[in-house]
Parts: C-alpha cells; structure tokens; sequence
C-alpha cells in the first residue's frame, strides 16, 4: 500500500474548484497536512472552469449574511496577496443601467444598500455621465450607478495560485478521485474513492455541484444543490476597444443579471443566464439562448453587433434553497460543510477559507503556522500585462491567437500542479481557446503534450496522419 493510501491525513478535502484549492491554501499555510481530492481529470473541473471573472465589492450582497461576510474579506485578502502570487487584475469599475424613471429610483436603492454593506465608493450617472463612462451604449438608457472596484480578475490563474501555494507548503493534490462512500470508525473517516480508500480526521466538504450527494455520507444534507446553468458568448478581441468598463443589469433574486465585461484575456464576454436544470453536468449551449444573449447585447452596445464571436460555453453554479451560502461544521462528525457558493465564489473564495479555517480551530484543533511559508507565483495570461512571447527564451509560438509559447506549454505541464488534461492546459496557457479554436495549433500541441496529458478520443490525433 502505498504512502498515499496507508496515511492518517489531518484533513482531506473533497473538491477542487476555487473553494477547495483557496481552504487547501489557508490549512497548508498554517501547517496542517492536507489531501485535495478531486473527481475530475484536474482542478477546476466543475462549477469553476466556467464564471465570469469578476472581483466583487459586495455591493449588492444581503445584509449581515454569511455570503457579505466572505466576499469581503475574500476581496481584502485578494488585494493583499495579488502582487505575490503574480495574480493580475484589471480595474474597469462597473455601471448599473437604467432606461426608465423608476429604474433610477432603483439605482438609489442599490446605492443605499450599497453604503450599509461599506461600499461607499459609488456614484449616480445622468445620462450625459454615462455616455461619457460608455460612448458605445445604446442612446435609450438614461442614467446608471457607478460602482468602482468592480473589478475583472483571471478566473482560472487565481485557484492554480491557491492550490500551487499550498503545495508549495506540503499539500497533496489527486485528481480523477471521486469519493464514493464513506464511514467514520474508530476516530477516523474511511473513504471509499474511484482510487482506493483513503483515511482522514477530518474531511471538508467543498465539491461543488455535488455537495449535497458528498454530504450524504455524512448525513442527510440540510440543503439540496439546484444546478443553474448560465451560457456565454465570447467576443473577439476586436471589441475589446468598446467595453472598458462592465456593465450590469439591475440584479433580481434569483440572479445577477446578464453581465457585458472586458475580460482579463482581451476578450469582451457576455452572460450568463439563469436557467434552472436537474442535470449536473449538462453544458451545453442552444442557439435559441445564444441568440437572446446577442439580441440583448446588441440593444445594449449596438457596435458589438460589428465584431465575431470567439466562443461560446456554459457552466453550472451549485445554486441551493437557501440564498446564503451553507458552510456549517458538525464536531461529532469530524466533517465541515461547505456549500452553496454561486456566482461570488471566486471573490469570497479567500473569506471562505479563513472561515473554514476558524471553525476547524474552534472545534477541532488549534493550528499554527511553520516559520517558513514559501510563496508561489504563476504565469501571467493577462492581455494588459507583459506575456512570455514578448520576451526572450520563450521558444516557438505555438498558438498564434493566443500567440502562448511552447516554453509555457512545457512549463504548465511541469509544474507543481501540473495540467492533468487538455482542458486543464488551456486554462493555464490559453491555448486552442483563440478565434481558429485550435484549428491551427491542434497537432503542434498534440506533439508536445500527447503523452504528458489526457486528450478526448474526440480531440486525439493519429501521427501516421501526417
């Protein structure tokens, strides 16, 4: 039996989306062993792979809830550890729109509620102001709410940091593990896995879309995951020079709205949508939606209408009965819960973690932090910063939408955590996501990758082709 296998591990967690990488962060960083275990092929695999991007204020979050208390101290400890982690961040701000009278009337609302959750920095736009935030809006919106530090953020870089820094400071990741059962005997969790058993103290359970099936091992959950699928489009980098600043609708309680933002890549994207679905793992987009996402962006930015789309996708946020999120720690179990994180996961993944972190300490065991806490940084992706093909000894350019080198393919597949499968490599190089979708660099990357990571037999090539 291998060291894997035989180990008593302190805390296993079970998950590896943004949640789960940023509480293998914080428990490494305070010196606990930790095993990440995630069912996919790689990290990011679930609700994760597919958000958009964005560090929130938590400007409209509900009061004196769990979900506010996160996001804020999320975002905090973003800023602070940004610059270390080689994480990048474009500051757009972000404007709510408004078209009729009692729209506006809204907008003060939001701003009030906005100022009670210490978002202060806001401001009211007359029609005039917000031509001038936007000159490509559409002339029928009259007015909007500037919220600044509203903010586009590198959705995938930002957990690879998390989980790379953990570790970095002794932390164990496995993917393609999916918990399956499990029984607490004797003091310690015997987890049946896809992969073997595995023993732990305690177990985190951070997995996403499945968080209330992993939860039955433990109990009958007290929340049940309500799948929300939301579809994207992508532009073309073309557009990029129209929307320098995110826009959003007016958010509703069951969503956010539809969203028009640069992202981090230079691209323009928009969505997601809100659509209620019992499948979990259902991403797949229809035309039909597609083309009411156009319609709305063309009657929001008309120019838009001009550029080409990239791309368009999918993804699923692990939506509950509850409007706050469901994080709760059950001593006599030896099990904390962690669920119901939707769109503001990515911002609020931090706070959950310090959180998680607490209640582990208050019920379970004090930790402490070694003397030496080695950083971790990752590569930039961000179109505003300096990219590896501008300088020197990066090697060929592999993918030229995207212009990402074989330096950067190598090195991704090298790396503390490694790229498991060829989704995994684009999200930590960007490669095959340009406007040719890999037409072009398919067989180089297939070259230098075929036998280093899992390809889809759909995507596999056959050299004696060529």
């Amino acid at each position: 039996m291998s060291n894997f296998h035989s180990k008593i591990w302190p805390v296993v967690i079970v998950g590896g989306g943004v949640v789960g990488c940023a509480i293998a962060r914080r428990f490494a960083l305070c010196g606990v062993s930790v095993l990440l275990l995630e069912k996919g092929k790689d990290i990011l695999s679930g609700a994760s792979k597919a958000n958009s991007a964005l560090l929130h204020t938590a400007y409209d979050a509900k009061h004196n809830t769990l979900e506010l208390h996160c996001i804020q101290r999320g975002r905090r400890e973003y800023l602070s550890i940004m610059d270390d982690l080689n994480l990048p961040m474009l500051e757009t701000g972000a404007v709510l729109t408004a078209e009729l009278p009692e729209q506006m009337d809204k907008l003060v609302e939001i701003q009030d509620s906005a100022h009670r959750n210490g978002v202060e920095a806001t401001k009211l736009l007359n029609k005039k102001q917000l031509k001038q935030r936007m000159p490509a809006i559409h002339s029928k919106f009259i007015g909007g709410l500037l919220i600044e530090g509203e903010n586009v953020i590198d959705p995938w870089s930002t957990p690879l940091a998390y989980i790379t820094q953990a570790v970095r400071n002794g932390a164990t990741v496995k993917c393609s593990c999916e918990v399956q059962e499990g029984i607490l005997q004797n003091g310690n969790w015997i987890l049946k896995t896809s992969d073997g058993e595995i023993r732990a103290i305690t177990v985190i359970n951070a997995s996403g879309i499945y968080g209330d099936q992993v939860e039955q091992i433990r109990a009958t959950p007290k929340f049940k995951i309500k799948p929300r699928k939301g579809q994207f489009i992508v532009f073309d980098k073309t557009a990029s020079s129209l929307i320098k600043t995110i826009l959003l609708q007016i958010p509703t309680p069951k969503t956010k709205g539809v969203v028009i933002a640069p992202t981090i890549f230079g691209n323009v994207i928009v969505g997601p949508t809100a659509e209620e679905q019992e499948n979990r793992e259902d991403t797949s987009v229809s035309q039909e939606t597609l083309h009411q996402l156009l319609e709305y962006t063309h009657q929001t930015v008309p120019a838009l209408a001009r550029h080409s789309i990239t791309a368009s996708y999918a993804g699923i946020r692990p939506a509950t009965e509850n409007s706050d999120y469901q994080i709760d720690c059950y001593p006599n179990e030896q099990w904390i819960s962690v669920s119901g994180i939707r769109s503001s996961g990515l911002t609020s993944a931090l706070g959950i973690a310090q959180y998680v972190a607490n209640l582990y300490e208050k019920n379970f065991s004090r930790m402490k932090s070694p003397d030496n806490i080695l950083s971790a940084t990752v590569p930039n992706l961000a179109e505003h910063c300096t990219r590896p093909y501008q300088a020197g000894g990066h090697g060929e350019i592999v993918c030229h939408c995207e212009r990402v080198t074989r330096v950067e393919i190598e090195n991704a597949i090298s790396s503390p955590v490694p790229a498991q499968d060829i989704s995994g490599l684009k999200r930590r190089t960007r490669c095959l996501m340009g406007r040719c979708q890999g037409f072009y660099c398919s067989w180089r990357i297939w070259q230098l990758t075929a036998n280093k990571i899992h390809w889809p037999k759909n995507l596999q090539l056959d050299v004696n082709d060529v």
